[in-house]
């Protein structure tokens, strides 16, 4: 959603086991053919991260203890009187060469080499990683969006929403069913690049409901 308001559409989401290989294989077919890849996961201290190995061997990159990571993490393990192990110093491994991504939450960095954005696989480091990156990607014509309440479950609505999705296809259009501990409810949500478009298509969902509502 993040990136989606500033823009950048997502395009292709891909699952890839702890496997060099697979992890190389993927990169580089997405690299070739996306503006941004961003990857989660795979480098922390354990013996199985291995995103730092598998993306030097897709750039062909030897792969260093980075030393200003190491610099970092030196820094902030001595403040907390806890020993910089081995299995610590591998937070700081990366393609020579690579750009440093912030983590203001646990220190250990990310990494950016050409349009791929290594970062964490804890979200709340991930998403942090994340807001340090944005401001350096270009980003398109903004994704606009509002929500309409619908009193009506998915299954009496789904058909005819899909009907509107097929008229408006400049317009994301999703519903979301909620549990609130006592009620169910769906909101709807409508995505574009211009108002006009979402006015258009939202029309039509306040249409629907009022429509259907009544029967």
């Amino acid at each position: 959603d993040v990136l989606g308001l500033l823009g950048i559409d997502l395009r292709e989401v891909r699952i890839v086991p702890d496997d060099e290989a697979a992890i190389v294989e993927a990169v580089n077919a997405l690299r070739a053919r996306n503006d941004y890849v961003f990857t989660s996961g795979g480098i922390g201290p354990t013996h199985d991260d291995i995103t730092a190995d598998a993306m030097g061997a897709a750039f062909n990159l030897p792969v260093v203890h980075d030393p200003r990571a190491m610099a970092l993490l030196e820094k902030n393990y001595a403040e907390r009187g806890i020993e910089f192990t081995d299995a610590r110093k591998r937070m700081a491994r990366m393609p020579q060469g690579a750009d440093l991504i912030d983590n203001p939450v646990s220190t250990a960095p990310g990494f950016r080499i050409a349009n791929v954005h290594v970062m964490a696989g804890v979200p709340s480091i991930f998403q942090a990683m994340l807001d340090n990156v944005v401001p350096t990607l270009r980003t398109g014509v903004r994704m606009l969006s509002q929500a309409v309440e619908s009193p009506l479950p998915e299954g009496t609505i789904g058909t005819r929403l899909g009907e509107i999705q097929k008229a408006h296809p400049e317009t994301a259009i999703g519903s979301y069913p909620r549990f609130d501990g006592k009620n169910y409810s769906v909101q709807i949500v409508v995505r574009a690049r211009s108002q006009e478009a979402i006015n258009a298509a939202v029309a039509d969902v306040e249409a629907m409901l009022a429509e259907l509502s009544r029967n």
